[in-house]
């Protein structure tokens, strides 16, 4: 009994020391957790991947117990669905931890839509010179807002009292958001000064911790930038056709893949026109119909046309840029229509023979002919067809029997007729 009683008051003992270390363990760290500011940097539009780094720095924010998230964004509009960016704007307007949002960071810093929604659920907010905010729907939990379907200038937005802020730099914003209570937590950040004034200096003790898109997210995003996902769709395209009037080992097919797997993810995650996308096909198939011609013809006008119709409406609700509609439309029609049929004549001809000369000439197949493949002739390989009723096995001779443009008709040497030279 007496054991028992000891080995209760030893414990009654171990509890208390144990009470008293956790309980002055408790201050330090919430005073360790109060010196930590979070700062993201979202950039370019709202989308699945700038949306996944505004909630993860939300949720890293209030694990981590930081003193305030300021989040500086220049971003003209959003490609998330109205569902997902409520579920945003309420993880911000609901965070533990008070979110600032300052609208600069370039001379034309830009709220719009997605962002602007973000701006308006946060709990302070700033603007730099020269920004403009607004045409965005306004967050769930806020009263209606005069700039739903139009925008304002940042300065014109804080005389409106829209924005709380203006402040030339982050620097700036950080100071005036000094000394401000929010959320029932004052901002002590050491600024000296009153709230919207000039201070000096930060707490010695403040950790600043910057965050942004790593490497891979970054590619995700800018690929799913418009005028971006929009180029590297005609990269791909044209890399396809150089591939295949070439002849080459697959270089070119195989970058150009890769852009197209990047373009299509940017194009799936962008309100893209899916009867746009084959207009655009369809004008770079045209122009490769002329290549094949060896000169511009009709094609190379249905080309054009069905380029700038799809360029021009390839997305809705976004744009590609017209300067860029315009230079990869001269770019591509440079390309097609001069520098494809230059490339082709290289890669399949030689010094020391004329085309028309080739006719009746012998060379091997490097390839199936059946009906299309490449055959060599003179030591150059060229892209070669025959009947469908006598294919060419690899490595069979062939004779040269007419030449289509840049393409040559060849039969089997064995049965075939011949030329009148041979």
């Amino acid at each position: 009994m007496r054991r028992r009683r000891l080995t209760i008051a030893t414990t009654a003992v171990l509890a208390g020391l144990i009470g008293l270390i956790g309980g002055g363990a408790a201050p330090a760290a919430a005073s360790a957790a109060a010196t930590r500011v979070d700062i993201v940097k979202i950039s370019g539009l709202v989308d699945p991947v700038n949306a996944d780094l505004v909630s993860r720095s939300v949720a890293d924010a209030t694990r981590q117990h930081a003193l305030v998230l300021v989040m500086q964004v220049n971003s003209t509009g959003g490609t998330i669905s109205a569902g997902a960016l409520d579920a945003l704007a309420i993880a911000v307007a609901r965070s533990p931890v008070p979110v600032a949002v300052w609208v600069g960071g370039s001379g034309r810093s830009r709220a719009y839509g997605a962002a602007y929604t973000l701006l308006r659920s946060s709990d302070f907010t700033g603007e730099a010179p020269g920004s403009r905010v607004g045409d965005g729907p306004t967050p769930l939990q806020s009263q209606p807002d005069p700039l739903n379907h139009r925008t304002m200038s940042g300065d014109d937005a804080v005389d409106a009292g829209l924005v709380k802020d203006a402040a030339p730099t982050l620097v700036d914003f950080l100071g005036d958001l000094s000394g401000r209570s929010l959320k029932g937590t004052r901002v002590d950040l050491g600024v000296s000064g009153a709230p919207g004034t000039a201070g000096r200096g930060f707490r010695h003790d403040l950790t600043f911790n910057f965050s942004q898109l790593s490497i891979l997210p970054k590619l995700m995003h800018t690929a799913a930038s418009p005028d971006v996902a929009f180029v590297m769709l005609l990269i791909a395209l044209a890399l396809v056709v150089f591939e295949f009037f070439t002849a080459g080992v697959g270089v070119a097919a195989g970058t150009g893949a890769v852009f197209a797997v990047l373009s299509a993810y940017g194009l799936a995650v962008l309100p893209t026109h899916p009867l746009s996308v084959g207009l655009i096909a369809l004008a770079v198939a045209a122009y490769a119909v002329d290549v094949q011609a060896g000169a511009p013809r009709f094609w190379t006008a249905v080309g054009v046309v069905a380029y700038l119709a799809g360029a021009l409406t390839l997305y809705h609700g976004q744009a590609v840029s017209l300067w860029i509609v315009g230079l990869m439309g001269v770019l591509l029609f440079l390309f097609m229509v001069n520098g494809m049929p230059a490339m082709v004549r290289t890669r399949f001809s030689t010094p020391t023979i004329g085309r028309q000369s080739m006719i009746g000439e012998l060379g091997i197949a490097v390839s199936g002919v059946d009906p299309d493949g490449t055959v060599k002739v003179h030591g150059a390989p060229w892209r070669a067809r025959t009947n469908r009723a006598t294919p060419i096995p690899e490595g069979e001779i062939i004779r040269v029997v007419a030449i289509d443009g840049l393409l040559l008709e060849v039969e089997p040497e064995v049965g075939g007729a011949r030329d009148a030279h041979h």
